[in-house]
């Protein structure tokens, strides 16, 4: 059975290695955008442990439970982020992550996690919940549309090799 709640902070060190499968995974998609420095779990983990008590944030995670054992199957973090001045919304709630265990994918996790956020997202008092995923992950985006988002914008990226600091063959 699956159940998803508010993340405590007891939860981060269990969160952590989703954080690194995540990290690893965007990395594979997309080595210009998620090069990395160090260990982005390591990086996560003192934003993850405020984020349970922020009343501006949503973290949450979905436990797997048989008649043995309870574990984690997944995860969401997301907070409430200005716009800009220029526009008539003040504030939107953005989701920074969803990861569901690979184990588990299939069975609602992720829509579960999802749909949790945007109902948090609105006991907070946002109008809009905004996220983005990797361009190559179709499912994911199959999934979000089937939550209600809609594709909003394209974020584009162009590597100026002169300027990188990184390799050459991470450029695109």
């Amino acid at each position: 059975m699956i159940n998803i709640r508010k993340a405590v902070k007891e939860d981060v060190p269990l969160v952590l290695p989703m954080v690194r499968r995540i990290c690893q995974q965007h990395k594979e998609l997309d080595k210009a955008r998620y090069d990395y420095v160090g260990d982005p779990g390591k990086a996560y983990e003192n934003w993850l442990l405020e984020r349970p008590a922020d009343p501006r944030s949503v973290f949450l995670v979905a436990e797997y439970s048989d008649d043995d054992a309870t574990e984690l199957a997944g995860y969401l973090v997301g907070t409430v982020e200005r716009e800009l001045a220029i526009y008539r919304l003040n504030e939107y709630g953005f989701v920074h992550d969803l990861w569901v265990e690979s184990d588990a994918r299939g069975e609602g996790v992720g829509k579960g996690l999802i749909l949790g956020a945007v109902e948090a997202f609105e006991k907070i008092g946002v109008e809009q919940v905004r996220l983005t995923t990797a361009a190559d992950n179709e499912v994911a985006r199959g999934m979000f549309i089937s939550c209600g988002f809609a594709p909003s914008s394209v974020e584009m990226l162009c590597v100026i090799p002169s300027n990188a600091k990184q390799p050459a063959d991470l450029a695109g």
